[in-house]
């Protein structure tokens, strides 16, 4: 630590105790008002004045009086302190604001750890958070954005900025090819989706960010594929899978490849293909409306968690990215 910087450590506590000084110009009613025994103010004073190295205060009868040098600090340290409490007023302000409730949409596919991930986050500082929530397709978290029912909306793709909403990219995950673990295809590293062609597909329902996403991959394909059974749930889709029922392509799950299967359990069990296609894969991001100062205007706790995800979103989600994707 350098010399000044040494004065500054000195100094710091002492601005509230000198700043009372120059107002009062009394030890024992600094003393009184500041709850502190008059020998620490007076200790105070001796510590400032060796820190600065001239004094401070002459004192007059029972009184102090400021002397040339004190009268030159003063104002900078009342600007100081000023400066500090404004600071101390706007961490409180934000503490507070941060009471009030954020109203999130989102797709099925981030609630189980994208979205609890950022709101653990944001938690950790502000305890108090209020969060309301609704679950369903890409098209109705949209809409729910647009009609104002909802502050926030987390969708993949990432809903395109106009005159009313903005948006931003979060981060991109892989999209893979799901199969029973007995499929012909079970043992390949990766595959390209006309190898499914004769498979009975698993499909998310119209309107869902996924179904927009794998029908761009069976157009690129040039086929349409045979759909078995639609789904409003990726869980659901998984799940039968799992029982032989068809193939799917869904974003990574954390359990495949490698579950462990067995007869007890009905030998439910899947792998996860990588897919040779630039198309496999889907992009998340945070949507918002687009609001003007006054009665609409975005709520400060709104605001927070927005430009906390913004911020910070893309590396919180980095490393979960990567762990369910299989450390690609």
């Amino acid at each position: 630590m350098d010399a000044d910087h040494k004065q500054l450590a000195q100094l710091l506590p002492l601005l509230p105790l000198l700043a009372e000084l120059g107002r009062t110009q009394h030890v024992t009613e600094t003393a009184e008002l500041l709850g502190v025994p008059q020998s620490t103010v007076s200790r105070a004073l001796s510590r400032a004045s060796a820190a600065v190295g001239t004094e401070l205060l002459i004192r007059d009868g029972r009184g102090v009086r400021l002397t040339s040098a004190a009268r030159t600090l003063l104002p900078f340290i009342e600007a100081a302190l000023a400066e500090f409490q404004a600071g101390l007023d706007l961490v409180r302000h934000e503490s507070d604001v941060v009471r009030g409730r954020i109203s999130i949409s989102f797709q099925h596919t981030f609630g189980e750890a994208t979205l609890p991930l950022l709101i653990s986050a944001f938690r950790g500082r502000h305890p108090e958070a209020g969060f309301t929530f609704s679950q369903g397709a890409r098209d109705s978290c949209l809409a729910e954005l647009a009609s104002g029912a909802a502050d926030l909306a987390l969708t993949a793709p990432v809903a395109p900025a106009g005159r009313t909403v903005s948006s931003a990219a979060l981060y991109r995950e892989p999209l893979r090819l799901v199969v029973h673990h007995a499929h012909p295809l079970a043992s390949r590293r990766s595959v390209r989706i006309r190898d499914i062609r004769s498979d009975p597909f698993v499909a998310m329902g119209s309107g869902y960010g996924l179904r927009s996403l794998t029908d761009a991959l069976f157009r690129e394909a040039g086929f349409r594929p045979r759909i078995a059974f639609e789904s409003q749930d990726s869980h659901t889709v998984r799940g039968l899978v799992s029982a032989g029922l068809g193939v799917s392509i869904l974003p990574p799950g954390g359990n495949g490849p490698g579950r462990e299967v067995s007869p007890e359990t009905g030998n439910l069990g899947w792998v996860e293909l990588a897919i040779e296609s630039d198309l496999a894969s889907r992009e998340i991001g945070l949507a918002w409306r687009v609001r003007k100062p006054g009665p609409d205007a975005e709520s400060d706790a709104v605001r927070l968690f927005r430009e906390m995800v913004l911020q910070e979103g893309p590396q919180l989600l980095a490393g979960l990215v990567r762990s369910r994707s299989g450390g690609v």
